[in-house]
């Protein structure tokens, strides 16, 4: 079934724009949650993906991110300056650079889940649990067909 068509089309009533404004909203509330940890956008998920060990290297968080490697490299390097991350080169492969947290760090991600889920929270607020699942199933199945592409 076709939903959309391009003579009757209005771009503001679209699941994609709106999709868009969504992510807009919650990404400018993860924002101002994430100023007193001194984060940005930018900043704020690569270290959780080096908390939860889905990047030990540069490449790798690169790669997860969907960051160019240059963009990563200046992240990493203002994460480091911040005493939040550190870098180690591999003894086996000096092509590969190692990511861990400073201590600093693991008391900087212990912290934004917590940020993460008031801003979530926020947007769902009036959605019961049958709402929730139908919506993550329904997002499930878009991610799908878009994959599928």
């Amino acid at each position: 079934m076709e939903f959309y068509k391009p003579d009757n089309y209005i771009p503001q009533e679209a699941v994609g724009y709106k999709m868009s404004r969504v992510h807009i909203s919650i990404t400018k509330m993860i924002d101002i949650e994430m100023q007193k940890h001194d984060l940005t956008a930018m900043q704020w998920r690569p270290l959780l993906y080096i908390y939860f060990g889905k990047a030990e290297t540069a490449a790798a968080l690169a790669k997860d991110t969907f960051m160019d490697t240059g963009a990563t490299t200046r992240m990493l390097d203002r994460l480091q300056n911040k005493g939040l991350i550190e870098r180690t080169r591999s003894s086996e492969d000096r092509r590969v650079v190692h990511l861990a947290l400073t201590e600093e760090g693991k008391r900087v991600c212990q912290k934004i889940p917590a940020d993460l889920c008031k801003v979530m929270n926020h947007h769902l607020k009036g959605f019961n649990q049958d709402e929730l699942d139908t919506l993550k199933s329904l997002l499930d199945r878009m991610l799908v067909n878009g994959q599928a592409a």
